[in-house]
């Protein structure tokens, strides 16, 4: 049987996930939980200090407990690890080639969790890092997750995309799975990027996760590092 604050961390997160506390909104009181639920303040901080630890949740000092937002200023660092060699982080500037309706592949259905051929959404980004293209992302949403979105709704979204998916569709992306590898240039990337064919790259496929480990999204990322490495200091797993 679960511990009573993990029962509790569970409860909250399914408020959170059902949209009873929207992101950006405090949360109840400790004491007011701790009625609600019927169970001591104690029990009630130990579940919220768990949720702090995995970002779902923000303490403010003298103000309450808020439910994490996605924002440019506070959150983009947490997911984008390209760095300049001498660790100084730098803001990307992101074009958009590509917005299309598509069907899931093998690997994209694997990755996310869904059926063959399932509707999809894929997008193509070039990421500018001081001044020169270094990162080719290719995104896969599934399409059900995201109804309405369109190519639009996406350039418009004056944000990160993870602010969108959390602020119109109530998707909070809490952490993600990555795995790196090597890899030569194809001719497309080499144009898009400014290089040579068959000049190395590193390629970052990262799946975005939210409440239990739910996938929500492949990205598929090409960074050239002549320049940049890749920096990750949140190795920490986010409780779902």
């Amino acid at each position: 049987m679960q511990p009573l604050y993990e029962q509790v961390r569970t409860r909250l997160i399914e408020g959170i996930s059902a949209g009873r506390w929207r992101p950006g909104e405090a949360i109840p009181s400790e004491s007011a939980l701790a009625q609600a639920y019927g169970v001591a303040i104690g029990t009630i901080r130990k579940a919220i200090d768990a949720l702090v630890a995995g970002q779902v949740l923000d303490r403010r000092q003298g103000k309450g407990t808020f439910v994490t937002q996605h924002d440019e200023s506070r959150r983009l660092f947490h997911f984008f690890h390209v760095v300049g060699e001498d660790g100084s982080k730098s803001y990307p500037e992101v074009r958009t080639l590509a917005f299309r309706r598509d069907r899931a592949d093998a690997s994209a259905a694997s990755a996310l969790a869904i059926a063959p051929h399932e509707k999809v959404i894929r997008i193509r980004n070039v990421l500018t890092v001081d001044g020169t293209p270094r990162i080719v992302d290719d995104i896969t949403l599934p399409a059900a997750l995201f109804p309405g979105l369109t190519e639009k709704i996406f350039l418009a979204r004056g944000n990160t995309i993870y602010h969108l998916y959390q602020s119109r569709y109530g998707i909070n992306v809490l952490r993600a799975d990555e795995r790196l590898r090597a890899v030569l240039a194809n001719a497309e990337d080499a144009r898009l990027l400014q290089l040579d064919a068959g000049a190395p790259l590193l390629e970052i496929r990262r799946v975005a996760l939210t409440f239990r480990d739910r996938p929500v999204e492949l990205r598929v990322s090409r960074v050239n590092t002549a320049a940049h490495v890749y920096h990750n200091t949140f190795g920490k797993a986010v409780p779902a």
